[in-house]
């Protein structure tokens, strides 16, 4: 039934399609021409050159967007977000050769009319890289969440698990992608997609900034856990232990060795104890041929089983070097 919505508009489209010899193609809820174009030369273009436009007619198609948008400069790329049924969803993104050529974009199609009564929005693209998943159940590990994530994501940077300032038996996680179109790729994987952890009150949603500002002053400075009323106030949860300690290092020595870097040198100190157990420790790593220290602090939990809370606190620095190392070389 969706072959039929639309016709006319598709058929002139593949019109145009086989007239230009343009080829573009439809994955994961868009369609792209370019990325680059038939004979680009170089690497991508320099950040500030994608715009995003709006409020397009759901059936305007690329034989008249590319044209439009390519009259005001060199086009990288061109991406128009679709429905199952064939309509365009309303949104697109343009990334040209040149900031100037971004900015000529804006100045000249922002409230452009393209067709009678419809005028678009152009404006630059945030380029928004973070997502916040809400409603995690308390239970869920930072190991299992990033096993999943894996699996139905791409270009994931980092993965932060805290317990949620709103519902204290919750918690949220903080996802950072090495770019806004694998952030929105995946915030649709996680939003329309089977997930395994996904339950009635999960939310996916970019990072607000007064959000992202409250989870690091909720770090920098976290409650008391004094008791009021007979009831503690929640402190952020330790990130989870994932394999023993000495097998993470030997992980972390040959990645280390991969690289020509020596072995790291590791300081953790407590720096905060409260009442119900939890301490926050300190810790940095020092890696000879790495130009900066890497430090950071984490909440451990004392037990009973034998295992050094200064070897908890390691756990996490090996895990934080891991990550950098993995963006950085």
């Amino acid at each position: 039934w969706t072959n039929g919505i639309n016709e006319a508009s598709k058929m002139a489209l593949l019109a145009w399609e086989k007239e230009t010899g343009i080829k573009l193609v439809q994955i994961n809820g868009q369609r792209r021409y370019g990325g680059p174009p038939p004979g680009w030369v170089g690497g991508p273009p320099p950040a500030g050159t994608e715009v995003y436009i709006a409020r397009l007619p759901q059936d305007v198609y690329e034989n008249t967007l590319i044209p439009l948008f390519e009259s005001v400069g060199r086009l990288y790329e061109f991406r128009l977000m679709m429905t199952f049924s064939g309509l365009n969803r309303g949104f697109a993104y343009a990334r040209y050769a040149s900031p100037q050529d971004a900015q000529s974009a804006i100045a000249t199609f922002h409230r452009f009319q393209v067709r009678r009564g419809c005028a678009i929005v152009v404006c630059r693209s945030t380029q928004k890289r973070e997502l916040v998943i809400s409603g995690l159940d308390a239970s869920v590990s930072q190991q299992e969440l990033e096993a999943m994530l894996q699996m139905v994501t791409e270009g994931i940077r980092s993965v932060t698990l805290h317990t949620s300032p709103f519902h204290r038996e919750a918690s949220l996680a903080v996802l950072k992608y090495k770019s806004h179109e694998a952030a929105a790729l995946a915030k649709k994987a996680l939003m329309e997609g089977n997930v395994r952890l996904r339950e009635e009150g999960m939310k996916v949603e970019w990072l607000d900034p007064q959000l992202k500002q409250k989870l690091q002053n909720w770090e920098e400075e976290p409650p008391s856990s004094w008791a009021q009323g007979g009831e503690s106030l929640a402190v952020p949860r330790p990130a989870a232990l994932p394999a023993s300690l000495q097998n993470m290092l030997e992980l972390l020595n040959v990645l280390c060795w991969k690289h020509r870097l020596r072995t790291p040198l590791f300081f953790t100190k407590c720096v905060q104890v409260n009442p119900n157990g939890w301490r926050q420790f300190w810790y940095q790593a020092v890696i000879p041929g790495f130009p900066v220290p890497i430090s950071g602090f984490t909440w451990v939990l004392q037990d009973r089983q034998g295992h050094s809370e200064h070897e908890k606190a390691r756990v996490v620095a090996v895990l934080h070097i891991l990550r950098m190392l993995g963006e950085s070389l």
